[in-house]
């Protein structure tokens, strides 16, 4: 069956338009949003996860709370993935954040090691995932680059930094800190051309 020329302008039209819409609606490619001002960061081990939650008001960040998630030695693995899981839930009902920042996996020489920070990454991802937050991840040198300003930045120096950041009364732990740092140097992202480089997990 033939088709007119008008015909054929008009599901051109029409096919045009429906692409300016999608494109309008779906403008970041996968990328991660911008403009979020609750934020929570993870920094996922299996004996010691560290989160941390600020909230960003007019460019000023403030910390609404941090932890860490302690398992005991002995406890068994299962059962620390899941206090890991519960424990990230019960913090996004407390601070209600839209995006989690967590820890890139980094280069184990011990695969057995990647595989345990992998699990407990995962615990923290799926609890993330399952509140409907957006999730991101950053690699740990990035971070310390934004905060410190030097990629291979000792946990003191970490810790010191977010700790005159925050304003906070005593310095955190090493785990809290650097999940607090993760949180930070996604807030101090938000509207430059390198957060493309941020992608949805």
């Amino acid at each position: 069956m033939g088709i007119s020329p008008k015909a054929f302008a008009d599901i051109e039209a029409r096919l045009a338009g429906r692409s300016r819409k999608a494109s309008a609606g779906n403008t970041d490619n996968g990328n991660v949003s911008h403009g979020h001002q609750v934020i929570l960061g993870i920094d996922p081990s299996l004996r010691g996860t560290g989160w941390g939650v600020i909230r960003m008001t007019r460019g000023i960040p403030a910390a609404l709370g941090f932890g860490l998630v302690k398992n005991h030695p002995k406890l068994e693995r299962s059962r620390c993935l899941a206090e890991i899981a519960r424990t990230i839930r019960d913090v996004i009902r407390e601070h209600s954040p839209t995006l989690c920042c967590v820890e890139g996996l980094f280069f184990a020489q011990n695969l057995k090691t990647a595989l345990i920070m992998g699990e407990a990454r995962g615990a923290s991802l799926v609890a993330a995932a399952e509140a409907g937050l957006e999730v991101c991840e950053m690699a740990p040198r990035k971070a310390k680059l934004a905060i410190v300003g030097f990629g291979g930045a000792q946990k003191k120096a970490v810790s010191k930094m977010v700790q005159r950041m925050l304003n906070l009364e005593t310095e955190p732990g090493p785990d809290e800190a650097d999940a607090l740092a993760l949180a930070l140097a996604f807030a101090q992202s938000q509207g430059r051309s390198h957060l493309s480089s941020l992608k949805r997990l």
